[in-house]
């Protein structure tokens, strides 16, 4: 589960990470009174949505008064980032930046380890950094079973080649980064920027942090994180109907049976769209799991069809336990349910146990949207060009 801003924040002050003071406004006039309250000369207004590039969208927002902040939170709430409306914006003290820094800590599932990324050049895109640059990102494994203690921080902070007057805080900043991670079960804390204040002080401007979901149960409290009024509908849908579903900011909706197998699809379908006009990509994560009844496929389409960025749909499945004459019969009883709410084209790509009859089931079926591929690769070509085409035909008509 990812947090907002203004959560990672909270959970950052609360294991003694230093932050700066701010609020959450839903309202335009409730932003103006957080900013009268801090009593500075700038506020920082900033869209809460569990997406990257705000800043680009016009979420990310300077105000120099009490007004401003109104003025500016009018501007973001009821924003659509990448899909994403903005119902809620935080406000926070503007900062008297020197440097700007980046620092993560993630599991690495490949090394079964975990992985500190640091640089000095903080505040930009870390993908473009890595690609261009790897050498300003600096990389240490971390012992799952040490955590990062105050010697791996030091390791990291002489590694990356701070000035050594700060050595001593950022140790101190990342040891409590250390402790988020571990004791909140995280797969993920990121801070872009940290920054270096005109004053010396070190502080967490913007944070992001990703909860392991399988750890609930030792967080009752983690509960208070998820927001159904405030957080995707669509999510909130899926949980409500107990499926493993994220969304994603793509245009071709992904099923799959298995966690490993939907994200294999996510990677083919990301390059079988990546010369294609739009660029389409992977508009979710949704595992079926082992069971794909009809209720079940019905429910996951349902959600998939109610994204109005989603132009095809890839239902990918391997027979294993549950054959695939099973998962065909479930996708056309779906289809029956779902009736005229299926107006999007769905590419069938079935393998493993009792693939022939499954593909039989659906060419009896003979349903006009759907068509069924053999293989992956080639199933994720078509549900691109699909949705590449509906794209193109979609900018035209907007352009007319």
């Amino acid at each position: 589960m990812d947090l907002y801003e203004f959560q990672a924040r909270d959970v950052f002050e609360h294991h003694g990470v230093p932050v700066l003071r701010a609020g959450t406004a839903t309202g335009p006039y409730a932003a103006g009174a957080i900013a009268e309250a801090f009593d500075v000369g700038v506020v920082v207004v900033k869209a809460q949505v569990k997406t990257g590039g705000r800043g680009k969208a016009g979420g990310v927002k300077l105000a120099r008064s009490p007004q401003e902040a109104v003025d500016r939170a009018r501007d973001i709430l009821g924003m659509d980032i990448k899909g994403h409306t903005v119902h809620r914006v935080m406000v926070a003290e503007g900062a008297d930046i020197d440097q700007e820094y980046y620092f993560s800590l993630l599991v690495d599932r490949g090394e079964r380890s975990y992985l500190a990324l640091c640089s000095r050049e903080g505040g930009v895109e870390i993908e473009q950094l890595a690609e261009e640059r790897p050498e300003a990102l600096y990389r240490q494994k971390i012992d799952p079973l040490v955590g990062l203690d105050e010697t791996a921080a030091r390791e990291i902070v002489q590694g990356v080649g701070f000035d050594a007057a700060d050595h001593d805080e950022l140790v101190h900043v990342l040891v409590q980064l250390g402790k988020v991670f571990h004791d909140e079960d995280a797969t993920l804390v990121e801070v872009n920027p940290l920054v270096r204040t005109v004053a010396g002080r070190i502080i967490a401007l913007d944070g992001k942090v990703t909860l392991d979901d399988n750890a609930d149960f030792r967080h009752p409290d983690h509960e208070a994180y998820h927001e159904a009024a405030e957080g995707d509908p669509l999510e909130a849908r899926a949980r409500e109907k107990n499926l493993n579903y994220v969304k994603l900011d793509g245009s071709v909706g992904v099923i799959g049976n298995g966690a490993g197998l939907v994200m294999s699809t996510l990677d083919v379908v990301a390059y079988a769209g990546a010369d294609l006009p739009g660029s389409p990509r992977p508009a979710n994560f949704l595992d079926i799991g082992g069971g794909a009844s009809a209720q079940v496929m019905a429910d996951g389409l349902d959600i998939i069809l109610s994204d109005d960025q989603v132009k095809s749909v890839f239902v990918n499945v391997f027979g294993g336990i549950t054959a695939c004459s099973e998962v065909a019969r479930g996708i056309v009883q779906a289809l029956a349910m779902l009736g005229d709410r299926e107006t999007k084209p769905i590419v069938v790509r079935l393998d493993g146990n009792a693939v022939e009859q499954g593909r039989l089931i659906l060419a009896d079926a003979n349903h006009p949207l759907v068509t069924v591929v053999d293989t992956m690769d080639d199933a994720a070509r078509v549900a691109a060009n699909l949705a590449s085409a509906s794209t193109s035909a979609a900018e035209l008509a907007a352009a007319r």
